[in-house]
């Protein structure tokens, strides 16, 4: 069987092999978001704007630090994500932080089986769309879990920064998505020296398949923005220019790292 025909399973394995290396790594500070600090950012904190008293559903929330920081906000909140590991962190740290958030685990597709409610909101951010084979269906979930004229917000870094080879020497990568790409990794984004390997199966999503399939699904795109700047030093060769943003040090601003998209229900749909 080819790899990407089980990319559940080698996925779902690769997340819950990161999870107790990300619970105790600096990258997600874990002690300081106990302690009240939010996890969330500028760019999606003012895309979102007052969340407080709407229902909100996290799309790929990882152990649900986001999630949790949202009902922090006054949303009433319900986080998904693949890793068992780790939604049984999240649920863990909820208890901890008396948060009312919500978790489901389970692949993003089979949601509808686990799930049967629409949301004033649907975000997903940073890292996730690219676990992903068909944005088709990834919009139509979207669209099905939002109430008529609700809104989606989505912060994703950007498809030129999956490009490059690691080390953002050259372009090893295609823009657009040729199909499911294998690899092994060693350590992690959020703690490189971790003596841990895992396999992964990802593909790349030029914009304007993300953006079609948005608007085949009855999006309506209010905004679409482009950063030149990462919010997390999650890359190799960064330097830090501003507290919390990102650039490549030999490739400064010249690249877009990062984009987000606002996007409305139609009533219609």
């Amino acid at each position: 069987m080819k790899k990407e025909n089980n990319y559940i399973e080698i996925n779902r394995q690769s997340w819950n092999n990161k999870t107790d290396t990300h619970l105790k790594s600096e990258f997600y500070d874990l002690d300081s978001f106990l302690k009240g600090k939010t996890s969330l950012n500028s760019i999606e904190l003012d895309l979102l704007g007052d969340v407080s008293g709407k229902t909100i559903l996290h799309l790929q929330c990882h152990f649900g630090q986001d999630t949790i920081s949202l009902s922090r906000l006054g949303a009433e909140v319900t986080g998904v994500d693949l890793s068992d590991k780790a939604i049984e962190s999240a649920k863990q740290i909820a208890k901890d932080t008396k948060s009312n958030a919500n978790f489901v685990c389970c692949d993003i597709y089979d949601l509808p089986i686990h799930l049967d409610k629409q949301f004033d909101i649907v975000f997903t951010s940073y890292g996730t769309i690219g676990w992903l084979p068909d944005l088709d269906k990834w919009a139509k979930i979207v669209s099905q879990y939002l109430k008529p004229t609700g809104q989606f917000v989505f912060v994703e870094f950007h498809p030129v920064v999956w490009m490059f080879d690691d080390n953002f020497k050259k372009i090893s990568y295609n823009y657009f998505n040729s199909g499911a790409i294998v690899e092994s990794e060693s350590g992690t984004y959020a703690d490189k020296s971790a003596d841990i390997t895992q396999e992964s199966v990802t593909w790349n999503h030029s914009l304007s398949e993300l953006i079609n399939s948005l608007i085949k699904n009855g999006l309506e795109i209010k905004s679409f923005d482009e950063f030149d700047y990462s919010p997390y030093n999650c890359f190799n060769k960064t330097t830090e220019f501003e507290t919390k943003k990102y650039r490549i040090k030999h490739l400064d601003n010249k690249i877009p790292m990062v984009y987000s998209i606002v996007a409305t229900k139609k009533n219609n749909s």
